[in-house]
């Protein structure tokens, strides 16, 4: 198996030897990422997971590239290594075609590896256990010559790394938080006083004794008098204080600070499986590891986004491209696929009585060249942190949109007479605040002047 091996006409030959009924001499690169339910009858896959292998089988084309950075392949292979470290095949336990061009792509450079970068500690062992696993698996069903599949020693390996045991760790924790709580307990409870243990108790009983003798010389008392015993151990209730009323939540002014503008990168931009208008891309805005509704996709934390751009911007011009997103609107499921943010697009403002026909054109909002991932963006004299989420019912995307506009001079800029809701509040602050980063790098347009921007 050659190295030459890595192309798409090569991996075709490939699947076409193998599942010759499912692929054939018509398939072309372009059906790759639609195969899986002809290779797998009897597998289903949900709109995600037909997303999901159309990237990873553009992951494994660039992972088979020989003239890549060699710091950028290492991170893409330990990224890898990572994601099968908790999975059997790509989707998690569901075969693919991405899985059968991962194996094709990448069995010629884990046949080179030596035993360390196999299985020592700092190896691609789960790389390893996969590359088995699918020349192997009967699942598969892998047209493969014995001296054409990777030879791996099950017995020589480097470095064994111990299995968490589901149990121990439950254990562990539960035990950490008890330790916790005891901690908490020690801070909070009452002095005990010096002494010897059987000191305290003789006091104790002193002190019944004592109030016994009390309560005795009461009752004796109140027979006397007529007066009714009162009775032991019963406590004054106190009168309940009312509650102290919790202030109103501070209403924040309406601005266009509080909608979350970054610039993203497209990583990858794909057909949407289910609608002809939409595309949907994978895009990196600065998130943080482990941020809602993100994942992970070569080493970067991404959200996946669908945009109606679909035959209004071609396709190729949205790969590997910076734009701007609008990252805080609630997530939206698009025809069966959850978008986790909006991108920024101009298109030309209809005229009075003109009817939108969504024809375009269309272009998209470019920030600066210098520009990284998740640099947040805002417009001038509108200074102020963005909210969290911005919530659907107060309509604040809606309220604040129409103020976004191009000028004359195809710069993005924030209209403020466009929004009544503003009026009054605009002292000091230009009539159009231009969109602009933290170093003053400003976000433009192709061509379209005065256009809606959204």
């Amino acid at each position: 198996m050659s190295s030459s091996l890595a192309s798409s006409s090569d991996l075709l030959n490939f699947l076409r030897g193998t599942y010759p009924s499912a692929v054939s001499s018509s398939t072309s690169e372009a059906d790759l990422s639609a195969l899986s339910p002809q290779l797998f009858p009897n597998t289903s896959y949900t709109d995600n997971e037909k997303v999901e292998t159309s990237q990873w089988l553009t992951t494994s084309s660039r992972l088979a590239t020989p003239d890549e950075d060699e710091a950028k392949h290492a991170e893409r292979l330990g990224s890898l290594n990572i994601h099968l470290s908790t999975r059997t095949t790509l989707l998690g336990a569901k075969p693919s075609v991405a899985d059968i061009a991962l194996y094709h792509r990448l069995a010629p450079t884990v046949k080179s590896w030596s035993a360390e970068e196999r299985t020592a500690e700092h190896g691609y062992h789960h790389i390893v256990r996969f590359i088995d696993f699918v020349q192997n698996a009967p699942l598969f069903r892998l047209s493969l010559k014995e001296e054409d599949k990777v030879q791996i020693d099950l017995d020589d390996i480097k470095f064994v790394h111990k299995p968490i045991d589901a149990k121990e760790e439950k254990e562990r924790k539960k035990k950490e938080k008890a330790a916790a709580a005891a901690a908490g307990d020690s801070q909070t409870a009452l002095p005990v006083r010096a002494g010897k243990p059987e000191d305290g108790a003789k006091q104790n009983k002193k002190e019944n004794a004592a109030d016994a003798g009390q309560n005795a010389e009461n009752r004796a008392k109140g027979a006397l008098t007529g007066d009714s015993a009162p009775q032991q151990g019963k406590k004054e209730k106190k009168e309940k204080q009312p509650k102290p009323q919790k202030a109103p939540p501070k209403e924040t002014p309406l601005s266009p600070c509080l909608i979350d503008l970054r610039v993203g990168h497209i990583l990858k931009a794909i057909n949407h499986p289910n609608a002809d208008s939409l595309y949907v891309s994978t895009i990196a805005c600065g998130d943080s590891s482990g941020t809602d509704n993100t994942s992970e996709y070569e080493g970067q934390v991404v959200r996946t986004v669908c945009s109606g751009l679909n035959g209004l911007v071609p396709l190729e011009e949205m790969q590997g491209r910076k734009i701007i997103a609008v990252c805080n609107l609630k997530p939206v499921t698009m025809r069966g696929i959850k978008s986790a943010a909006m991108v920024l697009a101009a298109s030309p403002r209809l005229k009075d009585g003109e009817e939108a026909h969504h024809g375009g054109p269309v272009e998209l909002v470019t920030p600066p060249a210098d520009a990284k991932a998740g640099e947040r963006v805002i417009f001038e004299g509108w200074a102020g942190d963005p909210e969290g989420v911005l919530n659907p019912k107060k309509k604040v995307w809606e309220t604040l949109q129409p103020g976004f506009t191009t000028t004359d001079t195809l710069e993005v800029g924030f209209d403020v007479s466009a929004v009544p809701q503003l009026q009054g509040d605009e002292s000091g602050k230009k009539s159009t605040g231009k969109l602009v980063t933290s170093t003053g790098g400003i976000c433009t347009v192709k061509s379209l002047t005065n256009a809606v921007v959204r």
